[in-house]
C-alpha cells in the first residue's frame, strides 16, 4: 500500500515577502504594488503579512535594503576618484536591476543594514579624502542624486515597449521634429539633434561622473 505524503507549505517570513514583492515590482510596477497583491501572490491573507512587515512604508525600506545588498563596493586600495567611478557604476547597475527603483529609493530613507552600509562606506571615503564632516553628506547627496537622476532619465527614454517603438524609431521621430524647427531660432538645437537623441548611456554616465569627481578634486584643493 502506497504511503501518502503530506504536502507542506513554505513558511511565511519576511525574506519570502520581500522576494515576492520584488517579483511583483518587476511585473506591475511600484504604483500598483500593494500589500493585498503581495498576499494574493503568496496565497495568504493580507493580515498575515503584518506579522512580518509593519506597513507598506517599512516594506519600501526593506526592498531598497534587499536591492542594496547586491551592490559591490570597490577596493579601498584604489585611488579615490576610481573608487567613486566604480561606486557610481555599481549603483547604476542595481538601480537598473529592477523596475521603478528610482522612485523606490526616493520614497524611503536609508534605514536598513545593507543600504546604511553603502552610506557608511561612501561617507568614510569622502571623509578620508578631506571633506569636512559638514560637507560629507552634501557631497554624498550630490553624487546620489546624479545617479538617481541619470537612471531615471535613462529608463524613461528607453521604456518604449508600450508604444512598440524601438530606440532607433524614437530617435528618428525626435530628429524629424528638431529638423522642422526654425533654423534661425534654434541653430544649435538642430545641429546637436543627433547627439541629443542617440545617447551612449555608458559613456554619458561616465562623463557626468568624471565631471563631478573633477569638480570635487578642485574643491578639495
Amino acid at each position: 500500500m502506497a504511503r501518502k505524503t503530506r504536502k507542506t507549505n513554505t513558511p511565511l517570513d519576511q525574506s519570502r515577502i520581500i522576494q515576492t514583492a520584488l517579483q511583483l515590482l518587476d511585473e506591475i510596477g511600484l504604483k500598483e504594488l500593494s500589500m493585498n497583491k503581495i498576499a494574493n501572490k503568496l496565497q495568504v491573507k493580507t493580515a498575515s503579512l503584518y506579522y512580518h512587515v509593519q506597513d507598506k512604508d517599512q516594506l519600501m525600506g526593506l526592498l531598497t535594503d534587499r536591492i542594496s545588498s547586491s551592490m559591490e563596493w570597490p577596493e579601498s586600495s584604489l585611488p579615490w576618484r576610481e573608487q567613486l567611478g566604480l561606486w557610481g557604476e555599481a549603483f547604476r547597475k542595481i538601480l537598473l536591476s529592477h523596475r521603478d527603483t528610482v522612485d523606490l529609493f526616493n520614497s524611503s530613507i536609508a534605514s536598513g543594514y545593507d543600504r546604511l552600509k553603502q552610506v557608511e562606506k561612501l561617507y568614510a571615503l569622502l571623509s578620508s579624502i578631506g571633506f569636512s564632516d559638514q560637507q560629507v553628506p552634501w557631497v554624498a547627496s550630490i553624487l546620489k542624486n546624479y545617479v538617481l537622476g541619470f537612471v531615471g532619465e535613462e529608463v524613461r527614454l528607453q521604456l518604449n515597449a508600450e508604444q512598440a517603438i524601438s530606440n532607433a524609431e524614437l530617435s528618428e521621430r525626435y530628429n524629424q521634429y528638431y529638423s522642422q524647427l526654425p533654423s534661425e531660432e534654434f541653430p544649435t538645437v538642430i545641429r546637436l539633434a543627433s547627439y541629443t537623441t542617440n545617447s551612449d548611456w555608458v559613456k554619458e554616465f561616465k562623463f557626468g561622473l568624471d565631471v563631478l569627481t573633477e569638480g570635487l578634486a578642485v574643491k578639495l584643493r
